[in-house]
């Protein structure tokens, strides 16, 4: 129940809609519906008007600034408002509050804000800055990007004392041509920049940024292992975390809860795609940068590493009609990248593809790409049930992850679509299971799951400096292959060159097993035996392991034994 509104508080309220029926395009009918929640439920009038679309916030504000005598700002430029400004104010209370200094003449401050009402506020700022205050009103949106981009480069200005230790020690190698870098930026907008393109040039798939008691380590993700880049003093990293957040639009104010957001830069011409993480640890905020190119190069499964009758079955199976081909394996080896694949394989006019992502990581032209938005509650389910409506011919879904996207997959597949996606289980003959354990029937399962491909990524060995030699027999009873089996093969050592930045290893392909559900596996799928039995049947049937793919691979020389151990042992 909502407590009694004042009367002077009404009768202000009530002044308000009289202005905005004279000034907005508000109708006398709209108005009464929103006093009447407003009696119902409460609230502030205004915030009832926007929320059910009467009328936008902007408008709201302009009329209120005319009534008032204010003046109303529509685009805040906040490159232009000196960072000093703010070194009074702490930038909690400024967002808080959405007010920002944005200039000074003499002893008048001008301050932008969205409440110019809040009285209080007024006298808070006379005493912060102890200047008469001048006040303009914008949206809160607005005001919020601004405070963003002015504390964060008063923050960076903080660092021009500890400007010649960023240029000796914080210099990474490589010209700085993102975000329109100049002389002028401030040494952590140079550091930021140059990381990234470095990260870029040496091909890095991540970028770790590390708070610990008393250093900030740098790591990149290079071909699925991590590299120590940098090493640097712990209070460099409140600034490049800052400015890190300010690029990908996070609040910068907010270090208790983890954030996520998006970059994107040009770098060399190229679109670059950089999905932001940052959580916060006992030492600070760790972030973490994932690169994404942005190309127009159709992929294609043989690139990928994909060969023999695992491809030539893939390609079958993705032409059928309906029913879902799922792709499995750890997070990071290349799930979204195959089943990307797969649809390019299959995009033509005549077929209507839509699929549903988090995030979008490869734009296919003439695909109907969704992306899941959590904060708008545009769940994978919500938007596979809306879909069901458009009448694809294929859905591709980013992950299964819950019951429900899962029932919703299985009845599209049943009703005559092709479904596309992903799951995190250890191996093919897992992904059965899997859905059990989520509580959808066995029967349903084994009358809509066409295939499972189970996939790793493992490094090519460097083709410029590898160094071939005869595997000891320690080695192949590693990979399970006798003396005799090895004859013909290609074994290679890493050596590490220029080329592979000393690894011995450059760029990575995939290795695989195809799980097809013929009628034996599908009666054990309905019995719900476990993954073992599903396996065993597999293999008789002629599967090809993960294993066995890889120790192809090996003696072909495009990977190395102890490559291919790290990758594939620790599952089995």
């Amino acid at each position: 129940m909502s407590k009694p509104r004042d009367p002077t508080e009404l009768e202000s309220e009530s002044r308000i809609g009289q202005l905005l029926l004279k000034n907005t395009t508000l109708s006398p009918t709209q108005l009464e519906e929103a006093l009447e929640i407003q009696k119902r439920e409460g609230g502030v009038l205004g915030e009832i008007l926007v929320r059910r679309n009467f009328v936008l916030q902007h408008e709201i504000l302009r009329a209120l600034c005319a009534q008032l005598d204010l003046p109303y700002v529509e685009d805040l430029k906040p490159n232009d408002v000196d960072a000093t400004l703010v070194k009074d104010l702490p930038i909690n209370y400024a967002k808080t509050k959405e007010v920002l200094p944005i200039s000074k003449l003499g002893d008048t401050l001008k301050v932008a804000t969205s409440n110019p009402f809040n009285l209080s506020m007024l006298e808070d700022i006379r005493v912060f800055t102890g200047c008469r205050v001048q006040l303009v009103v914008s949206t809160p949106a607005r005001i919020q990007d601004a405070i963003n981009r002015v504390y964060e480069r008063a923050q960076a200005n903080m660092m021009t004392d500890i400007k010649n230790e960023f240029d000796e020690t914080y210099d990474l190698e490589g010209p700085i041509d993102i975000l329109d870098a100049s002389e002028d930026d401030a040494p952590v907008i140079k550091f930021v920049n140059s990381m990234v393109f470095r990260a870029v040039k040496e091909r890095a798939s991540d970028i770790h940024v590390e708070p610990f008691e008393k250093e900030m380590i740098i790591r990149f993700r290079i071909d699925g292992v991590l590299y120590d880049i940098l090493r640097q003093p712990k209070r460099a990293h409140a600034a490049i975390s800052s400015r890190i957040k300010v690029m990908g639009q996070l609040d910068i104010a907010e270090k208790r809860l983890p954030q996520d957001g998006r970059i994107k830069i040009k770098l060399a011409g190229k679109d670059i795609d950089i999905r932001l993480s940052t959580i916060p640890t006992a030492h600070g905020e760790r972030c973490v940068m994932r690169i994404l190119e942005q190309t127009d190069r159709v992929l294609e499964l043989p690139q990928l590493g994909f060969s023999g009758d695992t491809l030539i079955h893939i390609e079958s199976l993705i032409k059928k009609k309906h029913g879902i081909i799922l792709v499995t394996g750890p997070t990071g080896h290349g799930k979204s990248t195959t089943l990307s694949a797969a649809l390019s394989k299959l995009n033509s006019p005549e077929r209507c593809i839509i699929t549903v992502e988090d995030p979008i990581e490869y734009v296919i032209h003439g695909v109907n790409q969704i992306q899941v938005n959590s904060k708008i509650d545009l769940t994978f389910a919500r938007a596979l049930r809306s879909i069901l409506r458009q009448n694809p011919d294929v859905i591709m879904i980013g992950e299964i992850r819950d019951r429900e996207t899962a029932e919703i997959a299985v009845n599209a597949s049943l009703t005559g679509h092709l479904v596309l996606s992903t799951l995190h289980t250890n191996d093919s003959s897992g992904a059965p299971t899997r859905l059990l354990d989520m509580g959808i029937e066995p029967f349903l399962i084994a009358s809509s799951i066409l295939g499972v491909v189970a996939q790793r990524l493992i490094r090519r060995v460097c083709t410029k400096c590898r160094q071939e030699y005869t595997p000891t027999d320690f080695e192949l009873q590693e990979l399970g292959i006798t003396r005799e089996n090895a004859k013909g093969g290609h074994f290679y050592k890493p050596v590490g060159c220029p080329n592979c930045a000393g690894s011995g290893y450059a760029g990575r392909t995939v290795v695989h097993e195809l799980l097809l559900i013929d009628d034996e596996v599908r009666q054990l799928i309905v019995k719900a035996s476990d993954s073992a039995a599903i396996k065993k049947k597999a293999i008789e049937q002629g599967m090809r392991t993960l294993r066995e793919d890889g120790v192809q691979k090996v003696m072909q020389g495009i990977t190395t034994i102890e490559e291919l151990l790290r990758a594939i042992q620790a599952d089995e």
